[in-house]
């Protein structure tokens, strides 16, 4: 792609020297601060000096010497502990504005400067012995997707900080009914890992104006080293966000949870104003043929990660919050548009930080990106990518219904023809004997390796919560109805053989009142109602209930495909909308000989023959007993309408 800027004599953006050393734009000592920043096509750079992180004009302005490697650097001298940066670039003997650079570790509000500290100094007590769970393989995670204010800002949460950091690290919360609620209720449902919506330093929230109650998601990242500053108490002052970040992580590793970050590299808040174009014009961003800028994202740009100084800005990045913020997982937004090569690099360099460490992401992109399809890090192309996961399409809308359409059913709904994909996501995606391939819904081959390269799930922050989508698509269902078909649909993700994913709520009977994309909407709309709890406790109970059965029965979550084919086998059945299958011969070292799984979407009971002999029930008829202390006998066993079956022996 040619550029316009040849200050250097470059012909293409690959001719820009990359430096081989870590990003480091800002490192502090008592004495003197350096200063660094990668601006190959600049004429010149000044580093401005400011008291201020917002206000003000700078009490000093130093010009920075360019370097071989593309980075201009400089020093100021004393201790300027406290104090605030900017960089001004530039370029066609325009200076182009101040900016806190590429990698800024810590700014003022609103990330509109970069601030100077020392970050052992943002330590809380205790963070060197902070020791992360344990995890033996990925297929034993449980992940709890959650954002910052819909779990705590709700007043039935009984949180002092509702919708900061630090609403969880408090201990014994209740609402009025006395239940657990924040991270006492997230470590009592059972799962071990959270998966935080995103926590990085975003545009759309106005950090000096907090009390106007403006909402977000926050996929759209400003600047990405930073933790977001209106979940601070204070996002004034820089060590306190980059603090109350470190006591929340470990706050969730005290209580036996992973902490998983969903990060969003495939765009930025714009380009236009953003500190990766007012530094390198052009450099961080794709472009269509005719020039105007790309939009895999549906957000008006797309990050360009085949060149190699925004793949290294990936890598550098990804691992600065594993070890500085003690980061067990990243979840990638829109990863089909990163390339795969960048996803292989990222990988390994996890690897040798922690290899427990989990990627996975959304094997998509909005629209096309502008690199060929095989070089993507696509859904089709997963199975390139060992380590890396992605969220499976096919066993969502088999179960619920397809996502461009609310009001269209499917498995849960009755509707016949779904078998297949709902198989497809039993055995995580990879290559298993007897599926009948060409009637997935999306795929037509299996793409996953191994089974922990799923990600088996029946809803998430996009699109209508799973309550909400179901009675959109049967409005004539009774509450009831639509109660147990959301067991069913949850039965049918945690007796995947895939990472089980949740989204936080759900098992309180969560409603967004059927707002399909409520990523601005208010509180009202997105908070969680923990009255719920008490109201709808049977459901929470059965979601606990699932939960401590994958934890009791290792048949769920083998991780390896060949024990899977060797173990899990389907059942010939005569009913549509039934799916059951055995899990066989103490699979994963199961204490269970055998377990029985039948998922039935139909209207109608269906019956099964499985083995005369006693077997313990696990759930029936929307019951769920994870110890199996009841026994039925064996024989012809009845599988309830919309409804699951689970026996072992």
């Amino acid at each position: 792609m040619a550029c316009n800027h040849t200050q250097e004599g470059y012909k293409s953006f690959n001719d820009y020297p990359v430096p081989s050393d870590p990003i480091n734009e800002m490192e502090y000592s008592p004495k003197e601060t350096s200063f660094s920043v990668w601006a190959p096509t600049a004429e010149e750079v000044e580093l401005m000096l400011f008291d201020s992180g917002s206000e003000g004009s700078a009490y000093q302005s130093i010009t920075l010497a360019r370097q071989e490697n593309g980075c201009w650097t400089g020093k100021a001298d004393g201790d300027l502990k406290g104090k605030f940066y900017d960089f001004n670039v530039k370029i066609d003997n325009k200076w182009r504005g101040e900016s806190p650079g590429l990698f800024a570790k810590a700014v003022g509000v609103n990330g509109q400067r970069a601030a100077i500290l020392d970050m052992k100094s943002t330590d809380p007590a205790g963070w060197s012995s902070d020791v992360k769970p344990s995890l033996t393989k990925p297929s034993d995670l449980v992940v709890y997707e959650m954002h910052m204010r819909d779990i705590s800002v709700d007043s039935t949460s009984g949180i002092k900080h509702r919708g900061k950091y630090l609403a969880m690290t408090e201990h014994g919360t209740h609402n009025v009914e006395g239940e657990a609620t924040g991270i006492d209720h997230i470590k009592e449902l059972g799962v071990n890992a959270v998966q935080l919506m995103p926590v990085f330093d975003f545009g759309s929230i106005d950090e000096t104006n907090l009390h106007a109650n403006k909402y977000n998601w926050g996929y759209d990242p400003v600047n990405y080293n930073v933790p977001e500053g209106s979940y601070s108490t204070d996002p004034s002052k820089p060590e306190v966000r980059i603090r109350e970040f470190k006591q929340m992580v470990q706050s969730f590793h005290k209580s036996g949870l992973r902490v998983i970050m969903d990060v969003v590299y495939n765009h930025t808040f714009s380009i236009k104003g953003s500190n990766y174009d007012m530094t390198v014009p052009g450099y961080f961003f794709r472009n269509k043929k005719t020039g105007k800028p790309a939009n895999g994202s549906g957000c008006g740009n797309e990050t360009a990660s085949e060149r190699a100084m925004v793949r290294k800005f990936m890598v550098e990045s990804v691992s600065y919050w594993a070890q500085e913020y003690h980061i067990d997982g990243f979840r990638f937004d829109l990863m089909g548009i990163h390339d795969i090569e960048t996803m292989r690099e990222i990988r390994k360099a996890l690897d040798e930080i922690d290899p427990t460490i989990v990627m996975y992401g959304e094997g998509w992109a909005a629209e096309a990106p502008q690199l060929p399809e095989k070089k993507l890090a696509m859904k089709a192309n997963i199975s390139q990518i060992p380590g890396v996961g992605v969220f499976s399409d096919e066993l969502r809308d088999a179960l619920r219904g397809p996502f461009s359409n609310d009001h269209k059913g499917a498995f849960l709904a009755g509707i016949s023809g779904e078998e297949e994909s709902v198989k497809f996501g039993i055995v995580g995606g990879i290559d298993f004997p007897g599926i009948k391939y060409d009637s997935v819904n999306y795929s037509k081959h299996p793409w996953a390796l191994q089974p922990s390269q799923m990600i088996s799930y029946v809803s998430c922050h996009d699109d209508m919560c799973l309550a909400d989508r179901l009675r959109t698509e049967m409005p004539t269902a009774s509450p009831n109805q639509i109660m147990e078909l959301d067991k069913l649909a949850q039965t049918a993700v945690f007796t995947s053989q895939g990472i089980p994913f949740i989204y936080a709520g759900e098992e309180l009977f969560r409603t967004k009142q059927n707002v399909h994309n409520s990523f601005n909407s208010p509180d009202g709309i997105n908070a969680i109602n923990w009255e719920f709890k008490h109201e709808y406790a049977d459901l929470y109970s059965y979601y606990r209930g699932l939960i401590l059965m994958r934890k009791l029965h290792p048949a769920f979550r083998m991780g390896d495909a060949s024990l899977i084919r060797k173990h899990l086998h389907f059942m010939k059945t005569a009913y549509p909308c039934l799916v059951a299958f055995t899990l066989s011969d103490h699979a994963n070292n199961d204490e269970a000989q055998d377990i029985i799984v039948a998922l039935n979407g139909a209207k109608s009971d269906a019956r099964i023959t499985i083995d005369e002999g006693w077997w313990h029930v696990i759930a029936h008829w929307g019951i769920i007993d994870p110890y199996g202390n009841k026994k039925t006998a064996g024989g012809v066993v009845t599988v309830p309408a919309q409804s699951a079956l689970i026996l072992y022996r």
